[in-house]
């Protein structure tokens, strides 16, 4: 007899029972079961839409006629350190335009996000903390500068759950992976069902994009029976043992992997979108998972995140003038993704983030490193991302760099501000948001972050 057992039989018994029934009902609970915010939410969902290398504030979506006029000269003041030599101001290649009824100025390179800038707010005082893209990427992903700490979509999957049971609550699609990879999307020590599942999106055939989704041996009843056992058996395995939550989570991954067979293959397959949709967002691997990002935000999905791509594409060290052919993919694609989720009425109950880890300087890169010598550095001192969609006051800007675009000088904006606006729009409070790890409570924000008020609708 076993000290459980023997327990269970004395005259404790009882109450062990009523226990065991406890600890049972929550091993039971769905993690990624719809939760109530903390108060009413303007949004439902969050795509993310990430520019990964370095969005150059000055040539996008923060014009400075200072730059202009001084192109060429040495930047006023002491000299300044960059992550690499820098020599003397440059002058944005793009030309701007002021556009719809807010008159917000945008670069030549994203016309059509111009046509629509009267759905957005743009952030131009943004400021982060590390110079290299590994750590920023982290801070603008996890709220933190070292791996290992949960990311915003896990955090969001943690705090209210997701609608549909059938999909991941919060979905990654890159078509290989960005500096630092699978960190930025980790659940960290939460549990491991509230990380992202990463999706190679550089296929349309469902099949070949969501690898051994179809069992090729066993049937649906075959699948579930099976299931079913795996089930029991586990079960008494926590019973014997008690929680064990890695246990718990594959268990939740493998229920997830088995409902998804009947509805991810048709939600991924964005050939069922007619040619003209298709065409819209650009046969790119941006476009696709802007259009992906679309159908499985009509799902239920709670959050998708875009990578732009592999590695860093707009990290452009050597020529500026690549942010104009980067840009012909992402413009359309983003402009294309926000008209639909107007028609569709998704757009006021969805968070639209568009940004990168940090943004670039106003001077010419110079050290020596650079083919044409035509490029500009990372900026952690002032950047700009932009936010569209549920409860953001749009055809407005907010904060200001000084009259280089170098540096925030007014209203600044950090990412722990960026990221305790954004949970509060999904009714969320960054300071209750918490979760006991190794002896105290853990947040998104850390001990830091305010709500942007002003942007809001």
């Amino acid at each position: 007899m076993t000290r459980r057992e023997m327990l269970r039989q004395s005259g404790c018994g009882f109450g062990m029972l009523a226990l065991a029934d406890m600890l049972h009902a929550a091993e039971r609970t769905n993690p990624l079961a719809p939760k109530k915010p903390h108060f009413e939410p303007k949004a439902k969902h969050v795509i993310f839409l990430y520019l990964n290398g370095g969005l150059s504030q000055v040539d996008s979506f923060d014009p400075k006629p200072e730059l202009t006029r001084r192109h060429g000269e040495p930047m006023p003041g002491p000299k300044i350190k960059t992550d690499r030599a820098s020599g003397n101001l440059m002058r944005s290649p793009f030309g701007f335009k002021r556009y719809g009824q807010s008159g917000i100025e945008v670069s030549d390179i994203f016309p059509k996000i111009g046509e629509a800038i009267d759905d957005f707010c743009v952030i131009r005082s943004m400021w982060t903390d590390n110079g290299n893209h590994g750590p920023s990427m982290l801070k603008m992903n996890t709220g933190h500068q070292l791996a290992g700490r949960p990311s915003l979509g896990s955090w969001l999957t943690y705090g209210l759950g997701t609608e549909n049971q059938n999909l991941p609550g919060f979905v990654v699609l890159c078509p290989g992976y960005p500096v630092m990879g699978s960190p930025l999307w980790s659940s960290g020590f939460l549990p491991s069902a509230y990380q992202g599942t990463h999706i190679h999106n550089s296929e349309q055939d469902p099949e070949k994009l969501l690898q051994n989704i179809r069992n090729q041996t066993l049937s649906a009843p075959e699948q579930e029976r099976q299931l079913s056992l795996i089930d029991r058996l586990n079960r008494k395995y926590v019973n014997r043992l008690g929680s064990q939550p890695e246990l718990e989570a594959s268990i939740q991954a493998m229920e997830v992997a088995y409902r998804m067979q009947a509805e991810a293959p048709e939600a991924f397959d964005i050939r069922q979108e007619s040619e003209e949709t298709r065409a819209r967002y650009g046969d790119s691997d941006f476009g696709r998972g802007c259009l992906t990002a679309r159908r499985l935000v009509e799902r239920g999905v709670r959050m998708v995140q875009v990578y732009f791509g592999n590695f860093q594409p707009w990290d452009s060290h050597d020529d500026i003038m690549s942010h104009a052919r980067l840009a012909r993919q992402a413009d359309p694609a983003i402009a294309s993704l926000l008209a639909d989720l107007k028609a569709n009425g998704l757009f006021d109950e969805t968070l639209i983030l568009i940004g990168s880890e940090f943004g670039r300087t106003p001077m010419i890169q110079n050290s020596g490193l650079e083919k044409l010598g035509n490029g500009r550095d990372h900026n952690v001192h002032g950047f700009s991302v932009l936010l569209s969609g549920a409860g953001i006051k749009g055809g407005t800007t907010y904060g200001a760099t000084d009259d280089f675009g170098f540096k925030a000088v007014e209203n600044r904006v950090h990412v722990h501000d960026l990221h305790a606006t954004m949970l509060h729009l999904m009714g969320l409070d960054h300071t209750r948001l918490t979760y006991r790890y190794s002896g105290r409570d853990f947040r998104l924000t850390d001990v830091h972050g305010e709500l942007l008020r002003p942007i809001l609708a």
